[in-house]
């Protein structure tokens, strides 16, 4: 029987960074695991819509589709968006089965993924000890994705910075600029900020504007196309794969 198919669900943006940072990830994606058929989908903005791939795999008379959200914590497009969307397309298309895999988010990959856009940016292992971190996020409404975030900061912190402090680019306090001076109010001299987003965009823009105004000594690049995030999609694509219950059957 042929792999389930996986399609990668982004949210979508007038920024065309978005959409080529979203293609460049899955094709990496494909390149770590040939012979998986990957395809993209967008809420909005971009093309194609997640209907018009779900029509089409349909179409071809694939036989299960496994929808993973691009998303890194559980909030407002992880919790009503997609299930809102997938629910429509299982009454279109009853002979299409359609799982939906969880976020990606919190994962250890994506800390490594975080490691990996700071050294590039520059610090290096000899410098976390006296660096100050930013975890610079999209923001959200959602109370449980604030905690998420706000834990990932207190993980971090235990290994080796010498501060993290949570931020946010919408919709949940601080800022950017906010969370730089804070630690400078401490007596922090070396501050890092780490976009905690997967692709460029309105909101990693005020994160990069916010960085600059509060005199960061350092601004990593976004998650982007890196081999860990790959890695990471693959990892939840198969856990959506097993059946509930499973493990215990084959005990």
């Amino acid at each position: 029987m042929a792999p389930s198919v996986l399609l990668v669900i982004a949210h979508g943006s007038r920024d065309p960074r978005h959409a080529a940072t979203v293609h460049a990830l899955t094709g990496r994606v494909r390149a770590q695991r040939p012979g998986l058929r990957v395809e993209t989908a967008f809420l909005e903005f971009n093309a194609p819509s997640v209907p018009r791939v779900l029509e089409r795999l349909a179409a071809e008379g694939a036989p299960e589709v496994i929808a993973l959200p691009l998303l890194l914590t559980r909030a407002f497009h992880a919790k009503t968006d997609i299930p809102s969307v997938l629910r429509e397309a299982r009454v279109r298309l009853p002979r299409l089965h359609i799982r939906q895999a969880d976020v990606l988010g919190p994962s250890p990959l994506l800390n490594a993924t975080l490691g990996r856009r700071l050294r590039e940016a520059g610090v290096r292992p000899g410098d976390i000890p006296r660096t100050g971190l930013v975890l610079a996020s999209a923001g959200s409404s959602d109370p449980e994705a604030i905690a998420v975030i706000a834990e990932i900061a207190r993980e971090l912190r235990h290994t080796g910075w010498c501060a993290v402090r949570p931020a946010f680019a919408s919709a949940s306090l601080p800022r950017t600029e906010d969370a730089v001076r804070a630690l400078r109010a401490d007596g922090v001299r070396r501050v890092a900020v780490a976009p905690y987003v997967i692709a460029p965009g309105r909101l990693p823009d005020r994160i990069a504007a916010g960085a600059e105004a509060a005199g960061a000594d350092v601004l990593a690049h976004v998650l982007g196309p890196a081999p860990e995030l790959a890695r990471l999609l693959l990892d939840r694509y198969d856990e959506a794969r097993v059946p509930v219950g499973a493990s215990s059957l084959s005990a």
